[in-house]
């Protein structure tokens, strides 16, 4: 846990991010997200109360150490929608972030009714979302993507071609990459070891497209030399950094002349899903190959193909039905 904002934490939301961590086996990351949106849920409490006067202090500089817990114990569910209504009209939150302020905020309760006992009852179980309307992930074609590969040149051309090989074939996230060891790679069963989300590990299949680039990348790395059992390491030997990997992907992308898309290391998970599912992977194993909880998550893919929506249409016997004048 980060000390700049264990610091700012009062006992029970340490608590809670502790729970996180060791029990819920969150990512470092998750568990700065769920505070950042606690933070703003104290502060909130702090203006609501009168212990804090908006105009007069910056909101950043709002401490929440010294919250008092009663203020959580008398919080109402009619609160809780004065607080989504405040999130709207004071701070401009989009009904994406305030249905994850929600969430966090749900969490957190029953954290405290449930897990922690400090409170008797949960009064937020029935709380409701924003609701949010669900946008079509973006992605390159096949075209697209070949272009980009086609593209490739930088001062580690077989580095940086291996790594977006692997985010296009494999459809993996940016950290599993960062995290991928030179242990977690079996060529004799053309497999990799990725670790997801809490942790969660899987196995997916290395194409020939992985294996060759690996086979290409490899020898460059071993010149290079490190101590480092990572996979892709940086200038100074270390464990390649997430916003590098970006940086690479962004250059590359630059180059393909695709950068007016908006394509960044997530988009080409999405490519690597849609082209999965476009040619006949089952949402059930394109589930399992990405790592998705919930087979909900995966469906979105579902949606992404037109030309197999005009061939569904196509297929109407009724489509050659026309009227006769």
């Amino acid at each position: 846990m980060k000390k700049e904002y264990r610091d700012d934490c009062p006992e029970y939301l340490l608590g809670f991010l502790t729970h996180l961590r060791v029990i819920e086996n969150r990512a470092p990351r998750t568990e700065e997200a769920y505070y950042t949106d606690l933070r703003c849920f104290l502060r909130y409490l702090l203006i609501d109360h009168n212990d804090v006067d908006p105009n007069k202090t910056a909101w950043e500089s709002i401490s929440i150490k010294n919250v008092p817990f009663d203020y959580l114990k008398s919080f109402t569910l009619y609160d809780a929608y004065n607080y989504l209504r405040w999130l709207a009209d004071d701070r401009n939150n989009s009904p994406k972030t305030r249905a994850r302020k929600t969430s966090a905020l749900k969490h957190f309760y029953n954290y405290l009714a449930n897990k922690s006992h400090q409170l008797e009852s949960n009064p937020l179980e029935t709380l409701e979302s924003p609701h949010t309307t669900s946008s079509l992930p973006k992605y390159l074609t096949l075209g697209e993507a070949q272009q980009l590969l086609a593209t490739i040149e930088t001062k580690n051309t077989e580095r940086d071609y291996c790594i977006i090989t692997l985010f296009l074939n494999c459809g993996m996230r940016l950290s599993e990459l960062c995290g991928i060891d030179m242990g977690d790679i079996s060529f004799e069963n053309r497999t990799l070891r990725l670790f997801g989300k809490g942790r969660k590990e899987r196995i997916v299949s290395l194409n020939n497209a992985c294996i060759t680039a690996l086979n290409d990348y490899l020898p460059h790395r071993k010149t290079e030399g490190t101590t480092c059992d990572a996979l892709f390491f940086s200038n100074k030997k270390n464990r390649i950094s997430k916003r590098r990997v970006q940086e690479i992907v962004e250059e590359c992308i630059k180059k393909a002349g695709l950068s007016n898309m908006g394509i960044t290391t997530h988009k080409l998970r999405h490519t690597a899903a849609t082209l999965m599912y476009q040619n006949g992977v089952d949402t059930l194993v394109l589930k399992d190959v990405l790592g998705h909880k919930s087979i909900a998550t995966t469906e979105i893919y579902t949606h992404l193909n037109d030309e197999n929506i005009k061939e569904a249409i196509d297929a109407n016997p009724l489509a050659d039905n026309v009227r006769k004048k």
